[in-house]
């Protein structure tokens, strides 16, 4: 009998078992906008039905997200670009071609930022790939520096929350080479704010870039901070596993991001790091120094998405969940009231869905596509919508990418007017002989992005043939290869460790 009232206390208790399926909550100023955007994703109106055993909860949802969606993992196959930053970052990111022609016929990339410490090879951001390409979509995904173990860091720092100069240097990269190409941007947790932020920040983008799709992200890093470190809902756990595989890959860097002189400016060791208890406590001793704040609450608040809200012209989508572990309810107030005021705002409220899983069906095996990934395409089809036909529009660069350190000389930037690339790139020869331009300021990549003029499908006439990359033997030395296909990764890297809940 008391294995039997366990069991029923575990079912009613943890899996919520005794909820049921509900609609989403759309919060809009504009009711316009909203009419016909419910008109093209009608599926808002459907309630969406979790998986029946687990789905209801937001704990089950996030973990089978970040561990056991490692078993099903689509195969996509794209190249890799490098950029190179003038602070000496090196940044990648994978670039998808479509598979199939758009409905309405038209040119666009969605350009996605993952989560914290995730790249093109979490399960997650290759199934929004998949289903990118075949609705018609050119999709590319941002590497956050240090995620990738092949990528080597190639100055003192990694990716940081909220800094948005890698997202701008692909996203301008993205234009260069697909002059009339629309943009929306796709962001996920960190990711979320990070294109959130950049759209709302006060400098010029490329026009290129028509709207933005943010799922589950935070709003404000100090709230959301302050709730990560309680033990409600087991939010000290979850901010235990993001501050241990921040360490790791950290630890994966030590010798170029702790040098001598580094350790001098920052007043810091990477002992000091390593021992870091919480997030907050490796951002006060870390983070937070490299990007030149003098305490961590300032560079949380200058680092949140919340205070560049209001400047926000284009038209966005919010999804957030009330039972993510990650993201509390309490946080949700900030996108509620600012999709009551800003009409070029739609906020998508789901009851359950957790962080990043939003799994849906069946009764234990859920469907292969997640409500997250179907809704997505979806949504970004309504906000394309009209655009296929317009008259490109003259394209503006950012005149800055703002990344202060105190390690950095003031003036660093990724400069992008055309007037300013290197009238003679520096080449590196490829194994077979084939020169390839290498430009060291502003941005590197395979190929000459400022070159000739656009093919009839928008894409740069002289792109290489198939999925070229740059790769190199060490940071300095560059040659040219084939990038192989993404395929599922071996069942032996499947292994979880505690809560590994973002390195997938």
């Amino acid at each position: 009998m008391v294995l039997v009232a366990c069991i029923l206390i575990f079912l009613f208790k943890i899996l919520n078992v005794n909820n049921y399926p509900e609609k989403s909550l759309l919060y809009c100023a504009n009711a316009q906008f909203l009419e016909s955007f419910l008109k093209r994703v009608p599926e808002l109106h459907e309630p969406y039905i979790p998986t029946r055993f687990w789905g209801f909860s937001g704990h089950i949802q996030t973990i089978v997200q970040s561990v056991i969606s490692r078993f099903h993992c689509p195969m996509v196959q794209g190249s890799r670009i490098f950029l190179k930053l003038t602070d000496g970052a090196t940044v990648s990111y994978d670039l998808y071609q479509p598979l199939e022609p758009h409905p309405e016929g038209g040119n666009f990339t969605l350009a996605v930022c993952p989560g914290i410490g995730n790249n093109s090879e979490s399960v997650y951001i290759k199934r929004i790939v998949f289903n990118g390409q075949k609705h018609g979509y050119r999709v590319a995904v941002l590497n956050h520096i240090g995620t990738l173990a092949n990528v080597p860091v190639t100055s003192p720092r990694i990716f940081m929350y909220g800094s948005t100069c890698d997202y701008s240097a692909m996203v301008k990269d993205i234009v260069r080479r697909y002059r009339s190409t629309r943009i929306v941007c796709v962001g996920f947790s960190m990711g979320g704010n990070l294109i959130t932020k950049y759209i709302g920040e006060p400098r010029v983008k490329p026009a290129n870039v028509i709207a933005g799709i943010s799922v589950c992200q935070g709003y404000d890093a100090n709230r959301a901070m302050r709730y990560l470190l309680e033990w409600k809902g087991f939010r000290r756990l979850y901010i235990y596993a993001m501050t241990e595989n921040m360490k790791a890959i950290i630890r994966r860097w030590t010798k170029p991001l702790f040098t001598e002189e580094i350790k001098r400016k920052l007043n810091v060791t990477e002992r000091q790091v390593f021992n870091s208890g919480t997030l907050q406590e490796l951002d006060e001793l870390y983070t937070r120094r490299l990007a030149g704040f003098s305490n961590v609450t300032d560079f949380y608040k200058s680092m949140s998405s919340c205070n560049h809200l209001k400047n926000i012209k284009i038209p966005m989508v919010f999804i957030n969940s009330l039972d993510d572990p990650i993201v509390p309810p309490p946080l949700l107030e900030i996108i509620r009231d600012a999709a009551l005021t800003n009409e070029n705002f739609l906020y998508i409220e789901q009851k359950f869905g957790g962080h990043l899983g939003f799994y849906e069906g069946g009764f234990i095996y859920s469907n292969p596509v997640t409500w997250q990934d179907r809704i997505i395409v979806k949504i970004t089809g309504a906000l394309v919508a009209g655009h296929s036909g317009k008259k490109d529009k003259e394209v503006e660069y950012e005149e800055t990418v703002s990344f202060t350190s105190t390690l950095l000389p003031k003036n660093t930037s990724v400069s992008s007017d055309e007037d300013e690339l290197p009238k003679s790139p520096v080449h590196v020869e490829r194994k077979d002989g084939q020169r390839i331009p290498f430009f060291e300021t502003p941005v590197t990549s395979e190929q000459d992005c400022s070159g000739p003029d656009e093919d009839s499908d928008g894409s740069l006439a002289g792109e290489l043939a198939g999925s070229g990359s740059l790769e190199w033997d060490d940071p300095g030395n560059f040659h040219h290869a084939l990038t192989p296909p993404n395929t599922p990764m071996p069942k032996s890297r499947y292994r979880a460790v505690g809560l590994n809940l973002f390195p997938n």
